[in-house]
């Protein structure tokens, strides 16, 4: 039975849990990867053995803080917000693929002098 959903692709989490941050403020690690999930069109999958170890690295580059809190359901929780240094890191992250976006688009769509 094929898989619909893709892996993420090395070094997109931390930009994805950063502007997900960043745009919508606080989240437990559930709400992130739902989030992630619902703006990639449920391409992506991300389980526990992906997500938490990325939000324990952000975490300790210090990109991310948590504290602990109350769920929607009044289960006790981690909650993520972004650090100063992490909307920082957001804009270094988000031009390194903005570049490799458009290098691989070369690839993709040659243009006729590079034929």
């Amino acid at each position: 039975m094929p898989n619909d959903k893709s892996d993420v692709l090395h070094g997109s989490l931390a930009l994805m849990v950063l502007r997900t941050l960043d745009t919508l403020g606080p989240l437990h690690g559930w709400g992130i990867a739902r989030r992630i999930e619902q703006i990639s069109g449920d391409a992506l999958a991300l389980n526990q053995g992906t997500l938490y170890p990325a939000l324990l690295k952000l975490e300790q580059v210090g990109w991310i803080k948590s504290k602990w809190g109350a769920s929607d359901n009044n289960r006790r929780a981690r909650f993520y917000s972004i650090t100063a240094a992490g909307r920082k890191q957001l804009t270094v992250e988000a031009k390194n693929w903005e570049r490799i976006s458009d290098i691989l688009a070369r690839f993709l769509k040659p243009a006729e002098e590079d034929l």
